[in-house]
């Protein structure tokens, strides 16, 4: 899958500035939790986020980090990955696209392809709803996995 990745530098840009917009402080602790999730690979959990933060301000609580995902959350900067109560986070495609999730290892893989605008005013329109956010994981095994389970290992 060849997913075009956004500019880090632009990313944290454009997240400090919603957060900005909307009123709230920036702290040191915020701006460089926001600067890991911009330039973030994959789909941290918060707790790695976590991990990869309190070395540089020992004194800050996991709170910080749940609260400042929950507000770029609501703001829909990035998606929330729930995987059996140990969400992750998709900072850089905050759009509606899916997920490939591995059920033996959790890995997660951005689908190459965004949902369709039209599918979603239809599903709109046959329940009822008013969709304010969605998300679309398809689950399998890995390829890594795949391949442990059948005994090949390379």
């Amino acid at each position: 899958m060849n997913i075009p990745k956004k500019n880090p530098d632009l990313r944290f840009e454009q997240l400090i500035d919603t957060l900005k917009q909307k009123g709230y402080r920036m702290t040191p602790q915020r701006l460089e939790l926001v600067r890991i999730i911009a330039a973030s690979e994959g789909h941290p959990s918060a707790n790695q986020l976590y991990e990869a933060i309190k070395h540089q301000f020992p004194t800050m609580s996991q709170a910080t980090v749940y609260n400042t995902l929950a507000l770029l959350k609501d703001m829909n900067q990035i998606l929330e990955i729930d995987l059996h109560g140990d969400s992750h986070y998709d900072g850089n495609r905050p759009e509606p696209h899916p997920h490939i999730i591995c059920t033996e290892c959790n890995q997660i893989v951005d689908g190459d392809f965004d949902l369709e605008v039209e599918m979603i005013k239809r599903l709109e329109e046959t329940s009822g709803f008013h969709i304010t956010r969605s998300q679309l994981a398809f689950y399998g095994l890995c390829p890594n996995c795949r391949s442990i389970r059948s005994g090949n290992l390379d």
